[in-house]
């Protein structure tokens, strides 16, 4: 045949004539391995479809756009090349090849992945990864033949145009092969990497597994089973079993998810001799191509099929004396998971991880300067490192005892109030110079600027909110010391049997967070009171909802007027607490950019579900006087004086404490609107795909593309309203489609080790070693690592006892999952995680104490909380029972609720 290549007869010499995909099948193949049946359109199939329907003049003409075009003219190029392709007939030679080859598939029209295979000039030469169009569960001839005429035709996005431009690839240059696949009715897939991306060993093999069909593990849009395994022995040395709540399937065209039955949601995929035999399998694919391989995987019928494979060049690597790949970059110091690392739970994107080091060193050595001396802490002593993807706080060793040795005067400094430490100088001057900050850049219309001016504002706006949690560190201590005088006081000279606990006169004060609850609360009561508003809201869904809230128009069946009576309360309640963070790492969305979860919430309340707020703080607040009045009746004046001191200081400073970390957000909707526009401008000049790709590129990278100049103002607006290009075929769907600009594929290797990162369980404490456990062990927010059995140990840190559903929680984008009277199971929370607090029937976290927000919270909730388990969201999957003590700290998993096959890490 002239146009068709088996997938056995592609040597690894044939990029140019099969692409990059259509290879490494034919790879899989000659080694042996089980990959479904199919072949590959060649290169030559696109030259001749092009030169038959005389379109290579006219894709010349609307192609030749100056490198520095407008994003609108190519995508107006865009538009009308594609319909050249949709236009045109493909030549009789390709139609009947292809009719053939597909026919040798076996039975009648076979259910056939369609996906493009870029070729050796776009891999190779100009760093541009081709196209990625896939059109699942294709069935026919002519369905067939359409698919791969949109293949072809997605050769011509305007993002890959515009980066060909500016690459001089010339348009007559550019070639596509098309891969076509019979499909396996895969009862489960996933993904598997040879080498494992959470740590860098090569000696274990990292299988995700879910139930139906594989694209939704690979776009991260299911939950998955992760089953760790030794490459040598075949021995399954951890696994993490998920509550598979969908899963995707085929459709009569393309693809559909539905709800997993519920008893498999809990059922592992893979048992660990299926998991083995998948390992064994990934081993020699390594083995053949002679490196760490990314492999898509499907099971049907008992059997294993390899999809797809491609090499893993984004991989730590380990060191001979750290296999666990946790090695840090200055071997003479010390690191920390404390203070503001709580709030960074997950790896931080590239972006913030480069832009944060130095702002946190700068901002900690001025703060240290101010209240003990200049030259205690130096240029290296101190830092935000990250290892393995994860921040750590860093200190010299010789800086750390430096400032041990100042640490009387450093005390004398907080307590008199020195470079605006404590509750006056947050107050009186780290607030409102945040705030100026703030407004001095929000004056400054973002469209306006220039790339370069937009990149000081990031770098101004991160440095405002990283001087001001430097200096809510100081308030923290106060609060902290301020709870814990009090406690001792009550609980040695004070209590007696049938006195309530100390935390009792501590409860009923407003903060920020409780405000918050309050006004949602108070936003829903009033929605309730106009029946026709509350229906909208409940039946509409929350996408719907949230789209209708950014753009001012109503869902549809609102009522115009009531609609914006809603909106302007709900504007003006992110306007007042919409900059909470979920996470740091301005990566995560604040509930200004999306407000998916207290719409959840709002929801919640309108079915008539939880509590008064309002109700619930003034019986706390009149118990609380109540116990204060009969406590103060029984003591003698001297104890009675000392009782009511040392309360009073406590019930001063820890709302202060939770208002000061609550703002710590403040700048972020609008540093994260000066990215975005960043990264429509970077999208415009074709150096990244997406506007949100602007996190996973590195802080040099995006100097050098601002100083090699963007596209202009206002273009990036223009980009970011126009669509990916994902077209949906006949019979199919286009699961992707844009194509790679420069740093596309950087992007995603990016991603793909961040989420490999995130599966793992970083240390406290690095070096790991006993000394650094026993000196510094009882001051870290997180327990230890190492727990096995039924029962979970953290710190007990609001009382109570309750046995419920765990909830495992990643972050906001799986806020929608918690069910009433669920355990909200957490690495972390925040303030912005309040919302969830009157779903949740306890708290279980991995980090925290006694003193944190999670133990505030639940406090004024009344509900048990047990936190700084170190690994709760390790060992608890959703829908597992468990009981929860906060009086004993601990966790039970309730017998009958693990998983089969569950094995605990080594």
């Amino acid at each position: 045949m002239t146009y068709i290549r088996n997938f056995g007869d592609v040597g690894q010499g044939d990029v140019a004539i099969a692409g990059g995909k259509g290879v490494g099948l034919g790879g899989l193949v000659q080694a042996g391995l089980p990959v479904p049946p199919g072949f590959v359109l060649t290169t030559a199939a696109y030259a001749e479809f092009v030169a038959a329907n005389h379109l290579g003049a006219g894709i010349r003409e609307r192609a030749a756009l100056s490198p520095q075009a407008a994003p609108r003219d190519y995508e107006a190029a865009s538009q009308r090349i594609r319909a050249l392709f949709t236009g045109g007939t493909m030549p009789a030679g390709i139609s009947a090849e292809l009719a053939a080859a597909y026919g040798q598939l076996g039975g009648t029209d076979p259910a056939v992945a369609v996906r493009s295979s870029a070729t050796a000039e776009d891999l190779a030469s100009a760093s541009f990864a081709g196209q990625q169009e896939t059109y699942l569960n294709v069935r026919g001839a002519a369905d067939l033949a359409a698919a791969v005429t949109d293949c072809w035709a997605s050769l011509w996005t305007a993002r890959a145009m515009a980066y060909r431009a500016r690459a001089g690839i010339g348009p007559d240059s550019v070639r596509l092969a098309v891969v076509i696949q019979r499909m396996v009715d895969a009862e489960a897939a996933g993904v598997m990497f040879t080498a494992n991306p959470a740590n860098g060993r090569r000696d274990q093999i990292v299988i995700s597994a879910a139930w139906g069909l594989g694209e939704s593990v690979v776009s991260g849009t299911v939950s998955t089973d992760d089953v760790v395994v030794e490459t040598g022995t075949g021995r399954v040395v951890s696994r993490r079993t998920a509550d598979k709540e969908v899963m995707t399937v085929s459709a009569d065209h393309g693809t559909r998810e539905q709800p997993v039955s519920a008893g498999r949601r809990r059922q592992p995929v893979l048992d660990d001799s299926a998991a083995s035999l998948l390992a064994g399998l990934g081993s020699r694919i390594e083995g053949f191509f002679a490196a760490p391989q990314d492999i898509e995987w499907a099971r049907a019928g008992g059997e294993f099929f390899i999809l797809q494979s491609r090499p893993v060049t984004a991989l730590p690597e380990p060191t001979a004396d750290t296999p666990d790949a946790w090695p840090v970059p200055r071997p003479k110091g010390l690191y920390f998971r404390a203070s503001i690392v709580e709030q960074m739970p997950d790896p931080l994107s590239p972006l913030f991880a480069d832009l944060i080091d130095g702002s946190v060193s700068r901002s900690l050595r001025a703060l240290m300067a101010g209240a003990i001396g200049k030259d205690v802490l130096r240029e290296d002593d101190v830092g935000l490192p990250t290892i393995n993807g994860y921040a750590y706080y860093y200190y010299r060793n010789s800086a750390l005892w430096r400032v041990t040795g100042k640490s009387l005067a450093a005390m004398r400094a907080l307590v008199r109030g020195q470079a605006h430490m404590g509750v006056a100088g947050w107050r009186e001057y780290s607030h409102p110079r945040y705030e100026q900050v703030i407004r001095e850049w929000s004056a400054r219309p973002v469209a306006e600027l220039s790339g370069a001016e937009l990149l000081d504002g990031v770098q101004a706006l991160l440095d405002a909110g990283t001087v001001y949690y430097t200096a809510v560190q100081s308030i923290i201590p106060v609060a902290a010391t301020s709870e814990i005088c009090f406690r001792t006081y009550y609980d040695k000279l004070v209590r007696r049997d049938g006195d309530p606990a100390a935390q009792t006169f501590l409860l009923g004060f407003d903060s920020e967070p409780i405000r918050a609850e309050k006004s949602l609360y108070d936003l829903a009561a009033w929605a309730r009171g106009v029946p026709a508003l509350a229906r909208v809201l409940l039946d509409t869904p929350t996408p719907e909802l949230v789209h209708s809230q950014r753009t001012g128009l109503p869902p549809s069946g609102a009522d115009p007027a009531l609609w914006q009576q809603w909106h302007d309360r709900f504007q003006e309640h992110l306007g007042r607490f919409g900059h909470a963070v979920y996470n740091l790492d301005f990566l995560s969305p604040v509930p200004a950019d999306d407000p998916s979860p207290l719409l959840e919430t709002v929801k919640f309340y309108l079915r008539g579900q939880g509590n008064d707020p309002h109700e619930r703080q003034r019986l706390a607040a009149a118990r609380r006087d109540d116990e204060t009045g009969r406590v103060l009746a029984r003591l003698a004046p001297k104890r009675g004086a000392a009782f009511n001191r040392l309360l009073r200081w406590a019930q001063h400073a820890a709302p202060v404490r939770e208002d000061a970390l609550a703002d710590v957000g403040l700048a972020w909707p609008l540093l994260r609107r000066v990215l975005f526009e960043l990264g429509q401008r970077l999208v415009a000049s074709a150096v990244i795909a997406e506007p949100a790709d602007v996190f996973w590129v590195r802080h040099e990278e995006l100097r050098s593309a601002v100083g090699f100049g963007l596209a202009a103002p206002g273009a990036g607006q223009a980009a970011g309203n126009r669509t990916a290009g994902n077209v949906a075929g006949p019979a199919g769907v286009a699961i992707t489609g844009a194509g790679r600009p420069a740093l596309a594929g950087a992007v995603e290797e990016r991603k793909m080790l961040w989420r490999g990162q995130r599966r793992a369980a970083a240390p406290q404490m690095l070096p790991e070693s006993r000394w650094m456990e026993r000196a510094f062990g009882s001051m870290m927010p997180a327990g230890p690592q190492d727990q096995a059995g039924n029962v979970i140990k953290g710190i007990g840190a609001s009382s109570g006892r309750v046995s419920a559903p765990a909830r495992v929680l990643g972050g906001p984008a799986d806020f929608a999952r918690m069910e009433p009277g669920d355990a909200l199971v957490a690495r972390i929370t925040t303030p912005a995680w309040t919302s969830l607090f009157a779903m949740a029937s306890a708290v279980v976290t991995d980090v925290g104490g006694p003193l944190s927000h999670s133990s505030i919270v639940a406090r004024e909730y009344g509900i048990p909380a047990v936190l700084g388990t170190g690994v709760a969201t390790q060992r608890l999957s959703s829908g597992q029972r468990i009981t929860v003590d906060g009086d004993a700290g601990t966790v039970t998993i309730e017998p009958g609720t693990i998983e089969p096959g569950t094995i605990e890490p080594d």
